[in-house]
C-alpha cells in the first residue's frame, strides 16, 4: 500500500487536512508500506510531462476564461462547454493561461473495471480538458497519470464517482507513451438511511468523531468492509484477519452501500463484550476521566471499572456510555433522585420506611466485604416484611434509588462492596430522612 497525499490543489495544504488521512489511518491500524508521498513534492515530474504533451501536440495553450468559452459555445449554437476552441490559435503561454489536452476526435477509450465490468467512453463525449491550471499548477488528471506509472501503482481502488475521470487518464497515459494501465475497481458509494450520498454537511463521516464517541477500531474496520461487501458464510462479525483472507474485489456489489448505524453499533457492541477487563478498563478510562465527567477526576478507580467491567460490557454499545452505569459510586453523595424511581420504589413502595430502618440496621454489622452476604442481608429483610405483613415487600428497589438515584443498573452487591460501608450507610439514611 503506497500512501499519497494528493495536494494538488493548494489550499488543502494544511497540516489539518494531512493529519485528517493519517490520523484515522493510525487509529484503524491500516498501516502503509511505502509514503507519504506528496504530490505537491512532485510537481516538476507533473510540469515535465504537461511539457512533453504540447511538444508533441497532443496538448495545447488556452487563455479562453469560462465567460468567454459560454458566449462563444452560444453563438455557434452549442451546448454549452469547451468545443476546441484554442485548438488552432496559437496562444502562447502566460500569466492565466491554461493547457488542455487534445482529445481525439474519434474513437472511444474501453477498460475493464474489476466491479463494474467493461466500461466504454466515446471521445464525442469527452472535451480537451485542463491538465495545468493557470497559475502554472498541474490538475489531478495528470498527476495522477505521472504518479501512478513512477510509483509503480498496480491497483487503483477507490469510490464510484471517480469512475468518470479514469478515459481521461488513460488518454494521458497512452499519450505519454506509459504502456500498461493499472487495473481500476470503483466502489460503491456509501449512503445515509435515505439512501442519499453521505455528505460532510449532514452525515457522521469524520473517523476522528467515531473514535471520540467509543467506537473500537477493530469494529470500525468491521462495519466498513462489509460495505458493499459480505462473507459468503453470513457471519459478520469476524476478526480482520479472517476478512482479509475471504475478500475479494470480485465479489463487491455494485449498488450503492448503506452505512448502517445500527449495525456498527451491534458490531462494536460485540467487540466491547469481548474485551478481557483489564483492556475495557484501560480503553474506557478517557471517557470517565475527561473534561465532562460527572464526579472529581480524583475520586476515579481504574479497579472499580474493572471489577464491574463483565456487566457494564453486556449494557453498552459505545466506550461513552459506560460512566452512566458507575457514576453513582464515584459521586460523594446522591444529590438528586430520579423523580419516577423515587415515587415508584419510596412513596408508592410497600413499606419502604420499614425496608430502610431495618435494612441500615442490618448492614451496620457487616464488613462489606463479601457481595453475597450483602445480598442476603437485603433480601432477608424484604423476605421477613413480607411474610409479617401478609404482602410482598420489596427490598431491593429502594436500596437501590437509595444509593443510585435510580431505579436500574448493574447488580448492587459487588457495587456495594466497592462503594463501601461508610458511604453505603450514609445514602441509606439520607434517603430514610428524605422519605420522613
Amino acid at each position: 500500500m503506497v500512501l499519497r497525499i494528493e495536494d494538488t490543489d493548494a489550499s488543502k495544504k494544511t497540516e489539518e487536512f494531512v493529519d485528517a488521512i493519517l490520523e484515522p489511518l493510525e487509529w484503524l491500524g491500516i498501516d502503509w508500506d511505502e509514503g507519504p508521498f506528496f504530490q505537491s513534492d512532485r510537481a516538476e515530474m507533473h510540469k515535465a510531462a504537461v511539457e512533453q504533451l504540447v511538444e508533441d501536440g497532443s496538448a495545447y495553450y488556452c487563455d479562453l476564461t469560462r465567460d468567454q468559452i459560454d458566449a462563444k459555445s452560444e453563438e455557434a449554437g452549442l451546448p454549452a462547454g469547451y468545443h476546441g476552441w484554442s485548438r488552432d490559435r496559437a496562444v502562447t503561454d502566460g500569466p492565466g493561461v491554461v493547457v488542455r489536452f487534445r482529445a481525439p476526435d474519434d474513437g472511444v477509450t474501453v477498460f475493464d473495471d474489476v466491479i463494474r465490468g467493461k466500461v466504454e467512453v466515446s471521445h464525442d463525449n469527452v472535451e480537451d480538458f485542463v491538465i495545468r491550471r493557470g497559475d502554472g499548477s498541474p490538475t489531478f488528471l495528470i498527476a495522477n497519470a505521472v504518479d501512478d506509472h513512477e510509483m509503480s501503482i498496480s491497483h487503483v481502488i477507490r469510490g464510484e464517482d471517480l469512475l468518470n475521470t479514469v478515459p481521461k487518464v488513460l488518454m494521458l497515459w497512452e499519450a505519454l507513451g506509459y504502456g500498461e494501465p493499472p487495473v481500476y475497481a470503483h466502489l460503491p458509494l456509501l449512503v445515509n438511511e435515505q439512501r442519499k450520498k453521505l455528505s460532510k454537511r449532514r452525515d457522521d463521516v469524520a473517523l476522528g468523531d467515531f473514535a471520540k464517541k467509543g467506537y473500537l477500531p477493530e469494529a470500525m474496520v468491521n462495519a466498513l468492509a462489509l460495505l458493499g461487501w459480505g462473507p459468503a458464510d453470513g457471519v459478520e462479525v469476524r476478526p480482520i484477519e479472517q476478512i482479509i483472507e475471504l475478500f475479494t474485489l470480485e465479489t463487491v456489489n455494485k449498488s450503492a452501500a448503506f452505512f448502517d448505524m445500527k449495525k456498527l453499533d451491534h458490531i462494536n457492541a460485540e467487540y466491547i463484550k469481548a474485551l478481557d477487563p483489564a483492556r475495557f478498563a484501560e480503553l474506557v478510562e478517557p471517557h470517565m476521566t475527561g473534561d465532562d465527567a460527572p464526579w472529581p477526576v480524583d475520586a476515579y478507580r481504574s479497579e472499580v471499572v474493572e471489577a464491574l467491567a463483565p456487566e457494564i460490557q453486556q449494557r453498552i454499545v459505545k466506550l461513552s456510555e459506560a460512566p452512566a452505569w458507575v457514576s453513582w459510586i464515584f459521586t460523594p453523595s446522591i444529590d438528586s433522585y430520579d423523580e419516577k424511581s423515587w415515587n415508584k420504589a419510596m412513596v408508592k413502595g410497600k413499606a419502604s420506611p420499614r425496608v430502610l430502618d431495618e435494612v441500615i440496621n442490618a448492614l451496620e454489622s457487616e464488613s462489606f466485604d463479601d457481595a453475597e452476604v450483602l445480598e442476603a442481608a437485603v433480601m432477608g429483610v424484604g423476605n421477613r416484611l413480607s411474610e409479617e405483613l401478609a404482602t410482598r415487600v420489596m427490598s431491593q428497589a429502594p436500596v437501590r434509588v437509595a444509593l443510585t438515584g435510580h431505579g436500574a443498573g448493574i447488580p448492587l452487591w459487588q457495587a456495594m462492596t466497592l462503594l463501601g460501608k461508610g458511604a453505603c450507610l450514609d445514602r441509606l439514611r439520607a434517603a430514610r430522612a428524605r422519605l420522613d
